[in-house]
């Protein structure tokens, strides 16, 4: 298949185009009008259609015969467990959990939150909820009390379903208390909390409203899937705002089945009974696309793993995992392989493992920078493909269409744009801008299917966020250039572009250059107020293990560095050396955050934010800098 075909189709013909990819799964009333607009002229897809996502993820595969093949691997280094859920297991859990969340009241068009770790009952609980037409919302386990409030507030659940903890590499979490206290500061006061005991020996104390997992599981029947509209909101996931107040992204249910069967053959490129690997977290989206859903519909073994990269037990575990469980097309996050990179420089972890059967290595998250690429493949020879999408897509923008044509990577770059998605890049008066020139990345409407669908009780942000800045198109956020090729290049949140006296530079590249010095395992590069000149770069440094350079001698060699290959006008002459770099648990650094440390803003803790404990360090590190520099 011809890739410059096959797009240009899709955005010549989107109708026929979905409408053929719509066939591709079963629905219970196959779509007549295929894109249509909502009440605010935002497009929308299949709006006359009724499908179950339980039902496409499990049911079916078990109606065509495929009931005894592994549905799910649950791998935890952190338990210490392995265990192989089949069509048949999984589907008797979740359309049991299903037939006990009726029973507590639940019903069709009503909300419930899943705060729970990496376990098999988070996926059971996502599509038990989709089995019933119960709109989720997953949030991360072990999120703060008061943002789980904020989220109980916001999606108002009838339902929450919690573990007795979740286990990081050195301490267990009790998570009913923190469901508890949420509760207690909300103003929206969920009717029953169904737990999951781990019996791990974490405190679960009990209250009137608490039900058990497995009693409830147990004490129920199974009971079949509803039928939903394609606009039917399946779940509604949170991210990080501006504006402090998180934005609940609403994800509609036909549109994202279509998009999510189509990623998986045409850009991830697997076949069904492959085993797939995303890396990631259900509290991410990531999670709800490519480790629950998208596997599942196309009838694959997804992984569902609860660990780390590193430490649980070292930065062997990504290699024994797909060697053991035979993983065919890999997706992680670039900080990942940077972590592994900078525990095993010499990678010699990998040559333990047998890695024949992978395939393919796909990265997002952030942009992955041509250091941690060229490690990769100097380890691991298979094509290492950085693509690029975000919460509010869904699914893959910009890729390499695995399943379409292979192209040539292009380091730095993360692909070409996918399928339905018309890509643009304007200047600030919504002109297109020409080859390799920088601006801002958009995509001319309408989006494809399973892209996000508004965000949750709360339309004119939406329009005012993402519609209003270019009419006529989504606006990404995102600053980036394409080449005279049609290859794409991200180079990052427009905000992340400093001006160094009337210079437009990109921290990105800037990061490049500093995470291609031999002692670096990875940085972040962000702009800081100057009296002269308004910003001028500043660089924060993790350095490799056992890495022993004078610290004045690393900032020589990197200032340096920037100089040959940028020029004086970047002006980076401060770099710092720190233990670890702020990032959310999706593992993307925070630069803005970062940014108000140094200059001594006022700034808001993102609710993202991995660890807390890392704001201190980082003010240590920056104080104790200012003083030397001043001596």
């Amino acid at each position: 298949m011809n890739y410059k075909d096959f797009y240009q189709k899709s955005l010549e013909q989107p109708e026929q185009f979905w409408k053929e990819q719509a066939e591709q799964i079963e629905w219970y009333a196959q779509p007549q009008t295929i894109l249509s607009k909502d009440q605010n002229d935002y497009p929308l897809w299949y709006a006359d259609g009724e499908l179950n996502m339980c039902y496409l993820a499990l049911d079916k595969h078990i109606q065509d015969g495929f009931g005894d093949h592994v549905a799910i691997i649950y791998d935890s280094p952190v338990t210490q467990t392995v265990i192989k859920y089949t069509y048949h297991q999984v589907k008797t859990e979740v359309a049991k959990l299903a037939g006990g969340l009726l029973s507590l009241g639940l019903k069709k068009g009503d909300t419930a939150v899943v705060y729970m770790p990496m376990i098999p009952q988070a996926a059971f609980a996502m599509l038990a909820c989709a089995r019933i037409g119960v709109t989720h919302s997953v949030v991360f386990g072990g999120f703060a009390p008061h943002e789980l409030a904020i989220r109980i507030n916001d999606c108002k659940p009838r339902v929450i379903l919690t573990a007795s903890s979740g286990i990081e590499v050195d301490r267990l979490i009790a998570y009913k208390p923190l469901v508890d206290e949420a509760i207690e500061l909300a103003e929206h006061k969920p009717k029953k909390v169904v737990v999951f005991n781990r019996k791990l020996g974490a405190r679960v104390p009990f209250k009137k409203y608490d039900v058990d997992y497995d009693a409830l599981v147990y004490g129920s029947e199974e009971v079949p899937c509803v039928a939903v509209n394609a606009t039917h909101p399946l779940y509604v996931l949170y991210t990080s705002g501006t504006t402090g107040k998180p934005k609940g992204i609403v994800r509609d249910t036909g549109g994202y089945a279509v998009s999510l069967k189509f990623s998986m053959h045409y850009i991830y490129g697997v076949k069904p009974d492959e085993v797939f690997w995303a890396a990631s977290d259900v509290g991410w989206v990531v999670g709800h696309s490519y480790i629950v859903y998208g596997p599942l519909i196309n009838r694959n073994t997804t992984v569902l793993f609860e660990g780390k990269p590193i430490k649980t037990p070292d930065a062997s575990t990504f290699w024994r995992v797909i060697s053991e469980h035979k993983v065919a097309v890999m997706f992680t996050a670039p900080t990942a392989i940077r972590a592994i990179k900078k525990e095993d420089p010499k990678g010699d972890f990998i040559k333990h493992y047998d890695l024949s059967c992978l395939r393919t290595q796909f990265l997002a998250g952030e942009r992955c920078d041509v250091a941690t690429l060229e490690w990769y493949n100097q380890h691991i020879p298979v094509p290492a493909i950085d693509h690029w999408w975000q919460t509010e897509s869904g699914w893959p923008m910009i890729a390499n269409m695995m399943g379409v044509e292979f192209l040539a990577i292009k380091p730095g770059s993360a692909g070409k744009a996918v399928c339905g998605y018309a890509i643009q890049i304007l200047n600030e008066n919504g002109q297109e801008n020409g080859p390799n020139e920088e601006g801002f990345v958009v995509i001319k409407l309408p989006l494809p299917p399973g892209t996000m669908l508004d965000l949750w009780k709360d339309s004119p942000r939406f329009k005012s966020g993402y519609l209003s800045a270019f009419p006529g198109y989504y606006f990404s956020g995102d600053g980036g250039f394409k080449d005279t090729e049609g290859y794409i290049y991200i180079t990052g949140r427009v905000d992340d572009v400093i001006n160094v006296a009337g210079h437009r530079l990109s921290t990105a590249e800037m990061e490049e250059i500093v995470a291609s010095h031999p002692a670096v395992a990875e940085c972040a590069v962000v702009g800081i107020h100057d009296e002269l000149r308004g910003q001028i770069p500043l660089a924060m440094v993790v350095t490799k293990t056992g890495e022993l350079m004078e610290h004045f001698q690393l900032e020589y060699e990197i200032v340096h560095l920037i100089r040959d290959q940028i020029g004086a006008v970047a002006c980076l002459r401060n770099v710092m050396v720190v233990q670890r770099l702020p990032k959310t648990r999706s593992g993307k650094i925070l630069r803005k955050l970062l940014r108000s440390i140094v200059d001594k803003e006022n700034f808001q803790i993102p609710s993202t934010i991995d660890d807390e404990a890392i704001i201190g360090e980082i003010q240590e590190v920056i104080d104790k800098y200012a003083t030397n520099k001043q001596k």
